[in-house]
C-alpha cells in the first residue's frame, strides 16, 4: 500500500494526514516539529511520500529529514500546480490557499467553486471552472476577533468558542459570542452573495478547523469539509511527482 503524509502548519496548530492509497486514512495534530516527533511518524507510517503546506517558521530540519526517506515535496509558488493563478505576485500566495483550490477542481471539476477556508484568518478563495484561480480575500478569523476583544478593551474577558449561543446575549459570554459568531457567519452569507452578483453560478465549499462553529448558522448551501486542505496536498503530491 501506497503511504503519504500531507503536512499543513498553520497559525494555530501543525497537523498531518495520512493516505493510504488515494484514501483519507486518520489526522495527526503535532505537538511540535521536531526531529523527534517527525521520526515516530515517520517509524510509524513508513510512507512513501510527503508534501509540506507551511504558512510558519517551521524547523529547518523537518525538510531534510522528509527529503532523506521519502519524496518530499514542499509547496510554494514555484509547485507544479493543476490551476493557475494570479500573475500579479504568486510568490504571496499562501500555501494552505493554493491547496484548497486544487482540492476544489479535484473534486469538483469542469465547475466555478468558491472555497472559504475558517482558520486563523477567514479565507475567500474563488476558482472557476477553467481552472484559473482568480484571488479572493482576507479577513480576521474567529480566535483572532475573540482575543481582540480582550486585548484592546479594559473589562471584555476571552471568551471560549461556542456554537450554541442566542441571538440576543444575555450575558457578556453570550453577547460576545453572537457579535462574533453570528457576526462572521453574517459575513460569509453577505460574502457569498456578492460573488453571485459578479459570477455565475458555483459551489460553495468551507473547510477549516474552525468550520464546526458555522455551518449551522449559515443560509447558504454549502459543501462542508474539514479535510479539504490535506485532499489538496495530496493532489498536488500526485501532481508533482
Amino acid at each position: 500500500m501506497a503511504t503519504t503524509l500531507c503536512f499543513d502548519f498553520g497559525n494555530t496548530r501543525m497537523k498531518c494526514a495520512v493516505f493510504v492509497d488515494g484514501s483519507f486514512a486518520n489526522e495527526q495534530v503535532l505537538p511540535d516539529d521536531s526531529d523527534p516527533t517527525i521520526n515516530a511518524l515517520l517509524d510509524r507510517y513508513h510512507p512513501d511520500r510527503t508534501i509540506l503546506s507551511s504558512v510558519i517558521g517551521h524547523n529547518p530540519g523537518l525538510e531534510v529529514l522528509l527529503q532523506e526517506h521519502t519524496h518530499f515535496h514542499k509547496l510554494g509558488h514555484q509547485s507544479k500546480l493543476p490551476v493557475t493563478t494570479p500573475v500579479g505576485k504568486p510568490e504571496t500566495i499562501g500555501a494552505d490557499r493554493l491547496a484548497l483550490v486544487v482540492a476544489a477542481v479535484t473534486l469538483f471539476p469542469g465547475k466555478n467553486n468558491l472555497v472559504i477556508g475558517l482558520g486563523s484568518a477567514v479565507t475567500y478563495n474563488y476558482v472557476n471552472k477553467y481552472r484559473e484561480f482568480i484571488g479572493g480575500g482576507i479577513s480576521p478569523g474567529m480566535e483572532m476577533r475573540l482575543r481582540s476583544l480582550q486585548t484592546f478593551t479594559a473589562k471584555l474577558p476571552l471568551v471560549k468558542a461556542d456554537w450554541n449561543f442566542p441571538l440576543v446575549g444575555y450575558d457578556t459570554r453570550t453577547n460576545i459570542l453572537s457579535g462574533v459568531i453570528l457576526g462572521m457567519a453574517k459575513e460569509v452569507d453577505g460574502m457569498i452573495e456578492a460573488y453571485e452578483e459578479k459570477y455565475d453560478n458555483f459551489n460553495v465549499l468551507l473547510s477549516g478547523g474552525d468550520a464546526v462553529y458555522f455551518t449551522r448558522h449559515l443560509k447558504k448551501k454549502i459543501f462542508a469539509d474539514p479535510y479539504l486542505i490535506y485532499k489538496g496536498l495530496y493532489a498536488i503530491s500526485e501532481f508533482n511527482q
